[in-house]
């Protein structure tokens, strides 16, 4: 009788212990599961994002499934974005990690936030107090095109104009839902990409008052070389160039209804292309564009702050390969030049302080920056010099505080920070090498 009793003891014991490690083995497999948004996510990621290292090292996020706007989950095609979300970026846990190796589009929130975009991708940085701007990306949105401009209102509302299509994306929500409301005109050509409140908006001559569904043209004057720039409804600035080896900046205050000329130049050589920023109303930089030769372009910058009324010439950048700078002879040498053999890009922050990157396709180091914070009374060249052959991106959410990056076709684009208008720039995080480059 104690052998049976046994027997059962022993039996009993074995069915407890087996019953035990199954319910460990259940804990575990569910171990670091969180119930978010009603979906599953594992610890250690950021929202529904899966955690992914960078080239420098640092997080890279790419979205989850997201919901779409019929309230239902999206599913993910071959083309990463949701069905029946309208442009929404979605992407699946097998998806493939967004490779962040050309930066075509920037746009600062403030010295720590901002919006980066490439191609078939934009995504989101915010640093804490002690971490640095740009050591971790959030990639928000996943689709067709190459993001061509950001353009960020604050901190929740932005728009990103795809290049060739020219559509239009939006957010509300600081990029947790990026949707396709609607197509910039001219196929995204129609210049910078500016909204001053929620629904009206600018780009070139074309004007928005439902926040980007649609668009309609105010009026420019003939004969306009480039792209336009309203700075809003009633004030604009356009140049014009006629056959005589001339041009003219022309200024509207009555909503294009009637142009005056605010200044007029002979130039030796056609103008290539027109660069417009207004910040401030009455306040203009112009950067115009010459003729190419020998990988050289020449070009100069000028700045009004009273309409038109009085001009300063900032930069005139002449070279051997391409002519005089537009506008000013080759004899002039009273204006300041900006570092490079061509121009780079042009970045306003008010009425004093404006920041141009330079190129110089020779060189070891291409990429250089300047500033003037006394609105073009004094240029200062940076003693900087940066890597890449590729595009130039330059953000700035003040006079102090910037970014700037530079990507290339065989090495990993590059991020610099500055705190002091430029003066000094930091390197603060390197993303991914271009596949192409074998990496």
């Amino acid at each position: 009788m104690k052998k049976k009793l046994s027997a059962w003891a022993l039996l009993l014991a074995v069915s407890i212990m087996t019953a035990g490690c199954g319910a460990d083995t259940t804990q575990a497999g569910q171990t670091g599961q969180k119930e978010q948004n009603g979906q599953t996510v594992q610890d250690g990621q950021k929202g529904s994002a899966s955690a992914q290292p960078g080239a420098s090292g640092a997080a890279v996020n790419t979205p989850g499934q997201q919901t779409a706007s019929d309230g239902k989950n999206g599913t993910t095609g071959g083309t990463g974005v949701a069905s029946g979300a309208g442009g929404q970026a979605s992407t699946d846990a097998n998806a493939a990690k967004v490779r962040m190796d050309d930066v075509t589009a920037l746009r600062l929130i403030d010295g720590k936030s901002g919006w980066i975009g490439g191609k078939g991708w934009i995504a989101r940085t915010d640093a804490g107090t002690s971490g640095s701007a740009g050591a971790a990306w959030d990639v928000q949105y996943q689709g067709q095109g190459t993001v061509q401009q950001i353009f960020a209102l604050n901190g929740q509302q932005a728009w990103a104009v795809m290049a060739d299509s020219g559509s239009l994306l939006a957010t509300q929500d600081g990029g947790k839902r990026w949707e396709s409301i609607g197509t910039v005109p001219k196929q995204g050509q129609a210049g910078f990409l500016h909204f001053v409140s929620s629904k009206e908006g600018f780009a070139g001559n074309q004007y928005t008052k439902d926040g980007g569904q649609t668009w309609s043209a105010l009026p420019v004057p003939d004969h306009t070389v480039g792209q336009p720039y309203y700075h809003d409804q009633q004030n604009g600035w356009a140049v014009t160039q006629s056959k005589e080896g001339s041009f003219g900046i022309l200024h509207t205050t009555n909503g294009g209804q009637k142009w005056t000329t605010a200044l007029s130049r002979k130039t030796e050589a056609p103008l290539n292309g027109v660069i417009i920023r207004s910040v401030e109303r009455g306040n203009a930089w112009i950067e115009l564009v010459g003729d190419t030769g020998m990988n050289q372009t020449s070009y100069s910058l000028w700045h009004t702050a009273d309409s038109g009324q009085s001009w300063r010439a900032v930069l005139a950048n002449a070279t051997a390969g391409a002519g005089p700078a537009p506008g000013i002879s080759q004899q002039d040498n009273q204006v300041p030049r900006n570092e490079g053999t061509a121009p780079g890009m042009l970045y306003a922050v008010n009425s004093s302080t404006a920041l141009m990157g330079g190129y110089c396709a020779p060189c070891d180091k291409p990429n250089t920056i300047g500033w003037t914070n006394d609105g073009g009374k004094t240029w200062n060249n940076g003693k900087q010099s940066f890597d890449g052959y590729g595009s130039q991106q330059i953000g700035m959410a003040n006079a102090k505080e910037g970014w700037a990056i530079f990507s290339d076709s065989e090495k990993a684009p590059v991020m610099y920070t500055t705190s002091d208008g430029g003066q000094h720039w930091t390197q603060s995080h390197v993303f991914d090498k271009p596949a192409a480059s074998g990496s």
